[in-house]
């Protein structure tokens, strides 16, 4: 068999490899004949072809389609920096694991500090996503909030490796110039929820408070769950959720009569905030923990 590769560039100037693959037919006077069995992109950009095999050989085993190569890339490097950290996360060890050149890597994002800015970015824009839907679909800013730190919680489970990945690189990711674009979605993700307490502080719900500082303390009660959150662990995430909504709900309401309710792991703060994290592809947020 010999394998042809051709260089293609299509109208947006992005070039790609094709092997054409053929089976000699004969040989004669310095003349080859060849039947084509099967053509597919290599090293291609994200509109490229995945494999094309006109035969219906189907794709050939170990080789990642083109069009999920640059998200697996993403997904291979975020769970690298849950498990190791930044520094440890190398081009070496993703290309290694996924069978793809560093190359490959660099195709589609360039730099490792740009891989890291994807990363944070795209966990963001989930995140912001999950928020936004949250405060949506909930009523009053007590059951809202209730919502929001249920999410905290649960994406420990439901979206780990890029929950874990963000948590323990927070210090380089608030200073990285790279990352600004991440940072000022943050900052979006941070006024939704400062906006649901001071809401609830202007409608006599909430006692008045420093809202600047009572956010930074929810989100750094949360921030460091990677350290001892256990998806196998005692509690569920939805139990952990549960307590981290008696504690700040608990401080920040005039009237508790409510709590019981919003504190109820199977109530509908609770159940709103898992359902859209399992309906954002993820997994359901059911497993156990510390």
């Amino acid at each position: 068999m010999l394998v042809l590769t051709v260089r293609t560039v299509n109208s947006l100037n992005e070039t790609s490899l094709m092997n054409w693959e053929c089976f000699a037919q004969g040989c004669d006077a310095g003349r080859l004949t060849v039947r084509m069995v099967n053509i597919h992109a290599v090293g291609s950009g994200e509109g490229a072809m995945a494999l094309a095999d006109i035969h219906g050989d189907g794709p050939r085993p170990g080789r990642l389609r083109a069009a999920g190569r640059s998200q697996d890339i993403l997904a291979t490097f975020t769970r690298f920096v849950a498990e190791r950290g930044y520094s440890e996360a190398n081009f070496s060890d993703i290309a290694g694991e996924l069978g793809i050149s560093k190359g490959t890597i660099v195709h589609h994002y360039g730099t490792k500090d740009r891989l890291f800015a994807a990363m944070h970015d795209s966990y963001m824009q989930r995140c912001l996503g999950d928020a936004t839907h949250i405060v949506a679909s909930l009523h009053g800013s007590a059951e809202q909030l209730a919502g929001l730190l249920y999410s905290f919680i649960l994406y420990q489970v439901s979206d780990r490796d890029a929950t874990v990945a963000f948590q323990r690189e927070i210090a380089t990711l608030a200073t990285h110039p790279a990352m600004e674009g991440g940072r000022r979605l943050r900052a979006e993700y941070l006024g939704l929820v400062r906006q649901v307490i001071e809401t609830g502080v202007a409608e006599g719900v909430f006692r008045s408070s420093d809202v600047e500082v009572d956010s930074l303390l929810m989100f750094g009660s949360s921030q460091w769950a990677w350290t001892w959150f256990r998806p196998a662990g005692r509690l569920s995430a939805l139990e952990v959720g549960s307590q981290l909504v008696q504690l700040v709900l608990g401080g920040l309401l005039r009237n508790r009569r409510q709590l019981a309710a919003l504190a109820d792991p199977a109530g509908r703060a609770a159940r709103t905030a898992e359902d859209r994290l399992s309906r954002s592809a993820r997994a359901p947020g059911s497993e156990h923990v510390a």
